[in-house]
């Protein structure tokens, strides 16, 4: 195989993958693009990763959507959930996932290192994780196949448990309180947030 590092491409599933992260012959990879819209949860109520219908289709529908050799390179793993840090809803239960999107902490952590700006809340800092954030730009996203950029789920609570943690698409600043797990931001309509997949592979047969 082709030599992996981080920040490297790679192809798995008919997708383009980024490569976040390398530990025991194991690559963390995160699709390129946004590859589709979909709501967090399938109703408006309160609600963790553990059970949202978002996780079920990932480990389920989507993942059925590649072959035996690429699930045979996906590895299962155990997912930490915590709870909001600036805001103290409940991340649920840890869960094992094959398919999952990434959490606050791993977003600050791989995208740049923001970590530290997560546990020191800036006093003006209600709604915004650090809008002048150095590394907000690198979280930007197209949409798979349109033109512009759009805002992406991540798995972790908003302020309260009806709203999920995103980032915002125009300039990548990470959205702490949340948007509206069924409609994204009410002022969206229909429009639901995007979809970036990420899994731990294999990187030997």
């Amino acid at each position: 195989m082709e030599d992996i590092k981080i920040d490297s491409a790679l192809s798995l599933g008919g997708y383009n993958w980024r490569v976040l992260d390398i530990q025991n012959n194991t690559a963390l990879i995160i699709t390129e693009d946004i590859i589709e819209q979909r709501p967090y949860h399938d109703a408006y109520k309160d609600i963790t990763w553990a059970d949202c219908a978002l996780r079920k289709y990932l480990n389920g529908e989507f993942y059925d959507k590649f072959n035996a050799t690429d699930k045979s390179r996906i590895i299962p793993v155990i997912n930490k959930n915590l709870d909001n840090q600036w805001y103290g809803s409940k991340g649920g239960a840890d869960t094992e996932d094959s398919i999952f999107l990434l959490s606050i902490e791993e977003v600050c952590k791989y995208f740049g290192d923001s970590t530290s700006k997560l546990y020191n809340r800036g006093k003006n800092q209600r709604y915004w994780f650090q809008r002048k954030d150095e590394n907000n730009s690198k979280r930007i996203a197209k949409l798979l196949g349109k033109e512009g950029s759009w805002w992406w789920w991540l798995r972790s609570p908003g302020r309260v448990n009806v709203k999920a943690v995103y980032i915002f698409g125009t300039d990548g600043n990470i959205g702490i309180q949340g948007n509206n797990i069924l409609k994204g931001n009410i002022s969206d309509g229909k429009c639901t947030g995007g979809v970036r997949p990420a899994l731990w592979l294999k990187l030997e047969l």
